[in-house]
């Protein structure tokens, strides 16, 4: 009997080592977000005219003050909200400033997890634009297999893109920050160089840009959002069934965690590095193709914008899980779209959805602080996260 009470009580303390696992870190990230929003607030009222009229007689009359800047903010961060999730059209276009930046920030995601830094999402984006813009505008195919040339060319310019990096990591040691930095700029150069060729060229017209990609070739519309957005769902899907369902993907997070214990138990630490960086190269040539063939740009210099830098954001707050890099990439596409509101509703300055973003980010890299502030005990389920390559 003495045995079966000893034996009791452990099934209770696993379930609650879950729980203290995962809270600490969905907390630390709502607080961060707050705080962000808090800042946010004094941007707004500092920048308020009426706000400021009314701070010269604050001490005669302080309630103006109070109220004007209540209304601000309360004006501000409804438009905010209105803009990315007040209707059908506002959803859709948040959803679709989502879906490239959850492909991208899946990639860097998935670098993280096998312990490397992967800055490289902006080139690999370029790549797979290059490659989805040229089948999308110079090939003449039936809808359907048109679509899906573009998309398989933007899956695999990205893929060699990051698998140069994965082979220059493994044969040689290089260090992938440098070479994905340096990427960048080869990719940027190469699209460059091409929108100076007739092949790239839009017809009757002097600036550097391609052609659209043509309708067969671009996603078509899905209740109102183009099908690239399911893509992404289904990218992130199978990145997590990679990661926390399959041989591979425990292989890739042993290397992840320790390097040298892994090759000593017989798994192959180059084959995890060149997997692992094809993969997150594929999901962000998936990102390029959401620019050209659901957006329907062309090709420019700009086709990426910050998107493959933006994406190492989504991967921090999302704490390099799949499930919290999609939820990080719906709040920047919603602050994008809703700042536009925001700002032709209220005059508050577009600028400010950047200052939030980056504030975010500040808070959630620097979980002490968050504690300070809300005096938070510390505790061992933060949830860090550690890339490797840095000290590899």
């Amino acid at each position: 009997m003495s045995e079966t009470k000893t034996d009791e009580p452990r099934e209770p303390v696993a379930q609650t080592s879950l729980v203290q696992r995962w809270m600490p870190s969905v907390k630390l990230t709502i607080l961060s977000i707050v705080l962000a929003l808090i800042v946010g607030a004094v941007l707004i009222v500092i920048s308020n005219d009426k706000v400021v009229s009314s701070l010269e007689y604050f001490f005669s009359y302080p309630w103006d003050a109070f109220s004007a800047a209540g209304e601000a903010i309360a004006e501000s961060y409804w438009a905010l909200l209105d803009g990315a999730f007040g209707s059908g059209g506002a959803i859709g276009s948040t959803l679709e400033r989502a879906a490239p930046l959850a492909c991208a920030g899946l990639g860097v995601t998935l670098a993280f997890r096998v312990g490397l830094f992967n800055i490289g999402a902006q080139g690999q984006i370029i790549a797979g634009s290059i490659c989805a813009g040229y089948v999308g505008f110079t090939w003449d195919l039936p809808p359907v297999i048109h679509l899906l040339a573009a998309l398989i060319a933007a899956l695999i310019g990205g893929a060699i893109w990051g698998g140069v990096v994965g082979v220059l990591k493994s044969q040689s040691g290089a260090h992938e920050v440098i070479v994905t930095i340096m990427l960048n700029y080869v990719a940027l150069a190469i699209l460059r160089w091409l929108l100076t060729l007739d092949a790239f060229q839009m017809p009757g017209s002097n600036n550097p840009k391609s052609p659209g990609v043509d309708d067969s070739a671009a996603f078509p519309d899905i209740l109102g959002v183009h099908s690239g957005v399911l893509i992404a769902v289904l990218a992130a899907v199978g990145v997590w069934w990679l990661l926390d369902r399959s041989t591979i993907g425990f292989e890739m997070r042993a290397v992840g965690a320790n390097p040298a214990a892994s090759r000593t138990a017989g798994m192959s630490v180059a084959r995890a590095y060149i997997l692992a960086m094809v993969i997150a190269g594929l999901l962000a040539g998936l990102a390029g193709a959401q620019q050209v063939q659901g957006h329907g740009d062309s090709l420019t210099d700009g086709i990426a914008g910050s998107l493959g830098f933006d994406a190492i954001t989504v991967s921090l707050l999302g704490r390099a899980t799949p499930s919290g890099t999609v939820l990080a990439a719906i709040l920047f596409g919603a602050l994008t779209t809703g700042g536009r509101q925001m700002q032709a509703s209220t005059g508050t300055p577009l600028d400010l959805t950047t200052v939030l973003q980056a504030m975010i980010v500040l808070f959630v890299a620097a979980p002490a602080l968050v504690r300070a502030v809300f005096r938070i005990r510390s505790t061992d389920g933060g949830g860090a996260v550690l890339a490797k390559g840095w000290n590899a």
